[in-house]
């Protein structure tokens, strides 16, 4: 995969160099709330770098970039196409802020945006969609901003901290993506 470069960051090859910047976020309850399951038990190093290596090989049945600093290349997070159904000309999105000092800034939604034009404009997909749990305004915040549209919800679908939540099912498609960018270049 081609390296993908905004103004002030990159979507890059994942590297061997980036297991001690996973490490710091792969066991962090203020991350892994966020995401699935696969992290409800602390993540092992031998977990976190077969993860790694797998993607090195290109072995996985999904696709990455990582997110990196533009100029140093430094690990930032990670944003991966999690799912690609080619016959329906869609995929699925997955994105991880690792460090703290990165969350908050935009850096997500440019990360989006990067692999938003390369999923309709090089893979020629027709619609991107994700998970989001409803307590997660943040993510939901920049999801939006980046044009996704809530379509549905799997109620009560996730227990977390001793109550039920909603798993939120949002999409953008082409034609939106398209619209959003023509919106966004006109100011």
């Amino acid at each position: 995969m081609p390296r993908l470069y905004g103004e002030k960051i990159m979507l890059r090859e994942y590297r061997k160099e980036d297991l001690p910047s996973m490490r710091k976020w792969v066991n962090d309850p203020v991350v892994v709330d966020n995401l699935s399951d696969i992290f409800l038990y602390p993540h092992s190093v031998h977990e976190t770098e077969s993860f790694l290596n797998t993607m090195l090989e290109g072995k996985s049945g999904f696709k990455g970039f990582v997110i990196a600093d533009r100029e140093t290349e430094d690990y930032i997070g990670q944003i991966d196409l999690v799912k690609v159904d080619w016959k329906n000309r869609a995929g699925e999105l997955g994105i991880i802020i690792g460090a703290a000092e990165h969350r908050g800034r935009g850096i997500g939604a440019k990360a989006i945006r990067l692999l938003q034009d390369f999923a309709f404009n090089r893979l020629n997909l027709h619609r991107l969609q994700l998970s989001v749990h409803d307590y997660n305004e943040q993510a939901i915040r920049c999801y939006r901003k980046c044009g996704f549209r809530e379509e549905g919800r799997k109620r009560e679908s996730f227990y977390i901290h001793g109550r039920y939540a909603d798993t939120i099912i949002m999409s953008i498609l082409r034609s939106e993506y398209r619209e959003t960018s023509r919106e966004e270049n006109q100011h």
